[in-house]
C-alpha cells in the first residue's frame, strides 16, 4: 500500500512540476494545484496508512497503539479546503487576465508591462520585444 501511495506521490509531483514550469498561465495554475495535492499525499502517508483502527485511546491509556495518527489527516483535510479555494481564486484571476490582455503566454505577458523607470533593475531583453528608448536602445537612461 505504501508503495502505491509513494508512486502516486511521485507521479503527481512530476506532473505538477512539469505543468508549473509551462509558459501557459492556466497550466501553471493547474501545476501548482497538483503540487499541493502531492504535498497532501505526503502528509497523509506520514500518518500511517495501513491501520484500520480508530484513533481512540482507551480509558486509562496514554499511548495510541497501532492506530492511524489523526493529526496528518486533519492537516490534509484543511489543506484540501484551502487549496480548492486558492485554485478557484487563481482560475478567476487567470480568466480576467486572459480577457484583458488577450493571451495566456507568460512571455507575451511581459510585453504588456509598462515601460520600466528603474535604472538598477532593467527588464529582460528578449527577441521581438519592443524598444525601451526612443532611439531603440535598451539603455535605461533613455527611458526618462
Amino acid at each position: 500500500m505504501i508503495w502505491a501511495v509513494a508512486f502516486a506521490l511521485w507521479i503527481t509531483l512530476a506532473a505538477g512540476l512539469y505543468l508549473a514550469l509551462s509558459r501557459d498561465v492556466l497550466r501553471c495554475v493547474v501545476g501548482l494545484a497538483l503540487l499541493g495535492s502531492a504535498v497532501n499525499l505526503l502528509l497523509l502517508a506520514a500518518g500511517r496508512l495501513a491501520s484500520a483502527q480508530p484513533a481512540v485511546i482507551e480509558a486509562g491509556g496514554q499511548v495510541l497503539q497501532g492506530a492511524a495518527n489523526p493529526l496528518p489527516q486533519a492537516l490534509v483535510l484543511t489543506a484540501i479546503v484551502i487549496g480548492f479555494a486558492l485554485m478557484c481564486f487563481a482560475l478567476v484571476l487567470v480568466m480576467q487576465l486572459v480577457r484583458r490582455v488577450g493571451t495566456d503566454d507568460a512571455l507575451a505577458l511581459r510585453l504588456v508591462e509598462p515601460e520600466p523607470a528603474d535604472p538598477v533593475k532593467p527588464p529582460l531583453a528578449c527577441d521581438g520585444a519592443r524598444p525601451h528608448g526612443a532611439d531603440g536602445s535598451n539603455d535605461a537612461r533613455s527611458v526618462a
